[in-house]
């Protein structure tokens, strides 16, 4: 009997040692599986940019039919203006090169230009309205200008090469902005000695 007893006591025993064990073990497990172990070297957290708010729709520009087709040959039909075009065979440049009408609702503009190519001496003269704002200015290899008060309607710039360079024809990479500082246009002229590159920009 006393025999019995004492295996009764073991088993118990050991049956609380096996519990107490798987007890400690899940415990373990669970401290694994949703406990994280800490990185000796943490390393940086990736930061997301916020989403980017786009910027509200631009206004739509009236288009005027008279500007937007203006024709050219009519511009420069006015000899005491614009030198007649008097291409030969191989050279393009010599003629009045029309660089676009375009409608805007600013107050004021800024035109910059410089040299396209390398610089090579190119001088030119700036109208506006056929006025001359700008007598001569020596084309270099950044930007400069000069900012224009818009008149409602009509505001035609021209550009007159007074010379070709060292190396013709005459060339300047050309820049108009808004006054909120945004591109109306942004291209490039190439005229001969005497000739004008046109730029128009309506005031709406």
């Amino acid at each position: 009997m006393h025999f019995k007893i004492n295996l009764s006591m073991k088993r118990i025993l050991f049956l609380m040692i096996i519990g107490a064990s798987l007890h400690v073990a899940a415990q373990q497990e669970v401290k694994g599986k949703y406990q994280p172990i800490q990185s000796k070297t943490p390393e940086t957290k990736e930061v997301i940019p916020p989403t980017e708010t786009p910027p509200p729709n631009e206004p739509t520009l009236a288009k005027d039919p008279i500007v937007l087709k203006i024709n050219p040959e009519e511009l420069f039909k006015d000899n005491t203006l614009y030198k007649r075009a008097a291409n030969v065979e191989g050279i393009f440049y010599r003629r009045n090169e029309y660089l676009g009408g375009f409608v805007t609702k600013s107050t004021t503009s800024t035109i910059r230009y410089r040299d396209a190519a390398f610089v090579d001496g190119d001088k030119i003269r700036v109208y506006l309205n056929d006025k001359v704002i700008e007598p001569e200015v020596s084309l270099v290899g950044e930007f400069k200008g000069f900012k224009i008060n818009l008149v409602k309607g009509m505001n035609k710039i021209d550009f007159e090469a007074l010379n070709e360079g060292s190396a013709s024809p005459n060339t300047a990479e050309f820049q108009v902005y808004d006054d909120n500082g945004k591109v109306i246009e942004a291209s490039q002229w190439n005229v001969g000695t005497g000739y004008k590159a046109v730029i128009i920009l309506y005031k709406d």
